[in-house]
This record gives C-alpha cells, sequence and structure tokens, in this order.
C-alpha cells in the first residue's frame, strides 16, 4: 500500500510543476517586492544606532579619560563644513579632507597674490604728444611673368635695404636772428606773461659752503616722482637739458637730436602740459646754458650755429657760425658775455656776445675732434678740453693759432672720453667720463704737469647708437658729489661722492623705466632731472606738484 501512495503523488511525465501563487499576484513581481525590501533593511542595519550610555556612579580615570576624549571627537566632528547627524565614516573622512584643503587654500593667500600680479593702469602721457608717421607704401613685387614680360637680360637692382638710406638732411637754418614762433602754439599768439614774467627773474645767489654728507645723503632720500613729474618735452632723443636758475618755481629745457627745443614748466596751463615747443636749430642741440642779466638760454648744435634765446626780443640770435658742427661751450665771465666754443673739427673760439666780430679769436688745439670744453670756475683763464682719448688743461694766455701746449695732462683714459668738468666752487677736481666703463676723479689744484688719478669709479657706458653717451655732472650745491644715469635694470640715477661711495640711487617701477642718460641737479632747489631717448623729462623733487 505504501508503494500505491508513493506512486500516487509522482508528477505525471510530461506535466510541469507550478508554484502556489497568491490570488492576484503574479510571480516575478513578488520576487522583485521581495529584494527590494531585504535590499532596505540591509541599509537600515548599516546606519550607525546611537549608543545608549548606562549612568554608573563610579567611574575610574581612564573612563573619564574615554568620555573626554569621545567628546572632543564629536566637537571636531559638528565643526566640519556640512556636517549634520547621521553621517557615515567615509562622509565624514570626506568633510574632513574639504577642511584641511580649505584651510591650505587660504594659508596661500591666493587673493593678495592674485592682486599683486594683476597689471597696474600705464600713467597718463604728458606733453607733447607723438606725432603720427605715415608709412611708406612700397609697390606689389611681381615676377617678369605676371608683368606679361619677357626675360631680361640686364636687371639692375638696388642692393641698399630700405632700413639702411640715409634719411635727407634738413637744410640749415638761414644765418641771422630767426623769430621765435612756437610750434604748439598757434600763429600770432604772444608768449604766456607768466613765463616771461618768471624768465626775468633775478636767480638767489648760491651758497658757497657744502653741507656735510649725512644730512646731503637725507635729503636725497626725500626727493620722490609722480605722475606729473614725466612729461614729453621734444620729439626726439633728448642730447642736452639745463633748469632756469629761479628758485621760485621749475623752468626746465631740453634740446633734441633734431634742433627742437623744448621748455616745461610742470604747473602751467600754456601749450601741452606746460610745454612750449620750437625749433632754433636743424640739427642735434648738443649743449645748452642759461646766461644772467639779461636772461638769455644759449644752445649750440651740430649744424655749426650758435643761437641766444631772447623772450623779450621774442628772437634766437645768433652768437656764432662754424663750418663745422659744435659740441660745447662754457662762459669766460661771470656776466656770461664772452663764451668758449669747442667744434668738432679740434678748434676752439673765444666769442664776445657784445661785439659784432665774428670771434675774438681762434685756436686749433688738436687734430682729434673736441668733445666737450669747460672753463675753470675761479681762475677763468684755465679750461679743460677732452680730445677723444685726450684729456688735457689750456692756459687761454699762452694759447697760439697751431701747436698748442697743454699746462696739465689727465691721462689713463684707453677710450674716448665724453666729458671733463672742473668741481663746481674751487676747481680743484675734474671729473671724467670714459667709454672704457671708468668715471674719474683727478686732483687739479696745482697745474704742473700731470694731474694724478684720485679715484676710479667703474660703471657701464655702453649706451648703443640709439641713446645718447653717459655723462657724470657735478652738483653745484655739493661740490664733491656728481650724479649719473645707467644702463642697468632695474632703470636708475645714481650719486657718487668722489672718493667713490654711492650715497643714492633714484629708482621708481613706475615712472622711470627708461634709461635717462642726460641729468642734471638744479643750481639752487633740491630737484634732480632725467631725460630720455623718447624726449621726457624725469624730475625728483622734495615739493609737491599739483
Amino acid at each position: 500500500m505504501l508503494f500505491l501512495i508513493l506512486n500516487s503523488t509522482r508528477t505525471p511525465l510530461g506535466s510541469e510543476r507550478t508554484p502556489p501563487q497568491d490570488p492576484g499576484m503574479d510571480g516575478p513581481e513578488r520576487r522583485t517586492s521581495r529584494r527590494i525590501r531585504e535590499k532596505q533593511n540591509q541599509e537600515k542595519n548599516q546606519i550607525l544606532s546611537p549608543k545608549c550610555l548606562t549612568y554608573t556612579s563610579e567611574k575610574n580615570d581612564s573612563e573619564e579619560e574615554d568620555d573626554i576624549e569621545e567628546a572632543e571627537v564629536k566637537d571636531d566632528k559638528e565643526s566640519l563644513p556640512g556636517y549634520r547627524e547621521g553621517l557615515s565614516e567615509y562622509e565624514l573622512e570626506r568633510l574632513e579632507n574639504i577642511r584641511q584643503n580649505q584651510a591650505f587654500l587660504h594659508s596661500l593667500n591666493l587673493p593678495q597674490i592674485s592682486e599683486a600680479l594683476r597689471p597696474k593702469p600705464k600713467p597718463t602721457q604728458k606733453g607733447l604728444k607723438r606725432e603720427k608717421t605715415e608709412t611708406e607704401m612700397l609697390p606689389v613685387r611681381k615676377s617678369l611673368r605676371l608683368q606679361n614680360k619677357g626675360p631680361q637680360r640686364a636687371i639692375t637692382v638696388d642692393t641698399t635695404s630700405y632700413a639702411a638710406r640715409e634719411p635727407e638732411e634738413k637744410p640749415k637754418k638761414a644765418p641771422g636772428p630767426i623769430p621765435l614762433d612756437p610750434i604748439n602754439l598757434d600763429e600770432h599768439v604772444r608768449m604766456p606773461e607768466d613765463l616771461v614774467k618768471l624768465w626775468n627773474e633775478v636767480p638767489l645767489k648760491q651758497e658757497t659752503g657744502t653741507s656735510d654728507l649725512k644730512s646731503y645723503q637725507q635729503m636725497l632720500q626725500k626727493l620722490s616722482i609722480n605722475d606729473s613729474c614725466v612729461v614729453k618735452v621734444v620729439q626726439d632723443r633728448i642730447c642736452s637739458a639745463a633748469f632756469h636758475p629761479t628758485s621760485s618755481n621749475l623752468l626746465m629745457a631740453a634740446g633734441d637730436k633734431s634742433g627742437h627745443l623744448g621748455l616745461w614748466k610742470p604747473d602751467a596751463s600754456w601749450g601741452n602740459d606746460g610745454v612750449i615747443y620750437f625749433e632754433p636749430h636743424s640739427r642735434a642741440i648738443t649743449s645748452m646754458a642759461f646766461s644772467f642779466h639779461p636772461c638769455n638760454l644759449i644752445t649750440v648744435s651740430y649744424d655749426g650755429s650758435a643761437r641766444s634765446m631772447d623772450l623779450e626780443k621774442a628772437v634766437f640770435d645768433e652768437v656764432y657760425r662754424s663750418s663745422s658742427g659744435l659740441k660745447s661751450f662754457d662762459f669766460l665771465s661771470t656776466d656770461c658775455s664772452t663764451l668758449l666754443l669747442g667744434e668738432w673739427n679740434g678748434d676752439v673760439a673765444v666769442v664776445d656776445r657784445r661785439t659784432e666780430k665774428a670771434y675774438e679769436s681762434l685756436y686749433t688745439m688738436a687734430l682729434n675732434p673736441l668733445r666737450c670744453v669747460h672753463v675753470h670756475p675761479v681762475q677763468q683763464h684755465y679750461f679743460v678740453a677732452a680730445e677723444s682719448r685726450f684729456v688735457n688743461v689750456y692756459d687761454l694766455r699762452h694759447l697760439k693759432r697751431n701747436n698748442n701746449l697743454a699746462v696739465g695732462e689727465l691721462i689713463g683714459h684707453s677710450r674716448g672720453v665724453a666729458s671733463a668738468f672742473f668741481s663746481p666752487l674751487t676747481g680743484n677736481r675734474v671729473l671724467t667720463t670714459c667709454m672704457d666703463n671708468m668715471i674719474r676723479v683727478f686732483d687739479t689744484s696745482l697745474m704742473n704737469g700731470r694731474s694724478p688719478v684720485l679715484n676710479s669709479i667703474k660703471h657701464n657706458m655702453q649706451t648703443g647708437r640709439w641713446l645718447s653717451k653717459l655723462s657724470a655732472v657735478w652738483d653745484s650745491k655739493q661740490q664733491d658729489c656728481f650724479v649719473i644715469g645707467s644702463v642697468d635694470r632695474p632703470r636708475r640715477m645714481q650719486v657718487y661722492h668722489e672718493s667713490g661711495r654711492r650715497l643714492h640711487t633714484f629708482q621708481n617701477m613706475d615712472h622711470l623705466t627708461t634709461v635717462c642718460s642726460i641729468t642734471a641737479f638744479h643750481p639752487s632747489r633740491n630737484t634732480l632731472l632725467g631725460g630720455n631717448s623718447s624726449g621726457r623729462l624725469h624730475i625728483f623733487t622734495d615739493s609737491f606738484i599739483n
């Protein structure tokens, strides 16, 4: 019977067993819902359940320390950015990494660094505006085939490059006086009355005493420059510059390589930001100086003419004319009526402006060109001449037309000498600037042959062909100190003592960004100027300019 019961429970061949089903639900849907419920239960089990702490009245020291550590950890977690209850260990670690990264970025001071690296706005350009030059349109080059021409045997080709062609020289100015007509002012406009009044102002007498080096150095440190102290005075490269001797206001003059002359008063309203522009010469103005009683501006040029600017007469009077170019000059008398002019061909001319003669005397010093002449401030019959590589001191009382002998020799220069100047008050020193990268100070207290070298200062003089030559010049208020420009970066002007000690360096990353080859101190005020190859003057002063 047991056999029969087992056989009755077997499934017949070819039939399928189906699991029992709930009413109203299919089999696959039921399995899916079960899996979802199991997954939800697993996620609930993964969430950390809050620990139940049981209170006991008695705790040992180790348990209390554990409680304190747990409280500190809890406080640290709550201080994390974005913390909330119920976060997993992974999420807490992620928030801790975010906090550490934010603290690291904050320690780098990136906002301050980005602000410092942001380019500063360029200062506004004051003075004359740059002249727009039209570029020459060259014809389009075409082959002979495109020009429908056959082969040519003889073809003439201009091998001179366009850049190497020499510019046409401007014609020389006519002899005689030239009208004083400003270029940047309207026609028939009179000169400003303020300028004429300032021009004729009697300068104060200079103090003959010199201050000690410490106070002088403190004065130099007070000089500064701002936006109003940089102005374009002429269009081309500055070759010479000078201060008007008045002490009530600042008035400067600058001459460029094209023969233009610019006058600049910083706080004036005339012209272009206080600049008035003239053209008294046809070539470079190599030297200039103001005379007294009456006040005139004497300029000499490579065009061979020396002129005197007279505002009251409104003319540029011709003082001297030579077939050779004029390089430098100096006054032979205290009233500035007699001039000593050095010509490029090696001659020296003595001219008296009160007479109608072309010159009083003419001497041939050497076959080499004269780059600089300067008169002794006390014994005015002595003058120093820079003749190529030689620097000599001559006595006007014993000069002849030719074959002149020097009373003093300043030897030691191995290359061309750019300038040589007596010290301003006593003349006991001569300051030379040489292209062998040396500045030398000679002792000329005794004119008895060779003058000894007191000090030699190494200074880079290699300016190239596009810049004016560097030249060290004395400060007339401090006879043992001088200033010179520099080609080093950052751009600067440096003041030295005759012993070779550098007293101060003028630098400014915003306003002094070019080489100032031409430098000069004001004769009575604490002001320094520097002229560059773009026609701009930079002034360092202790008085604020509006």
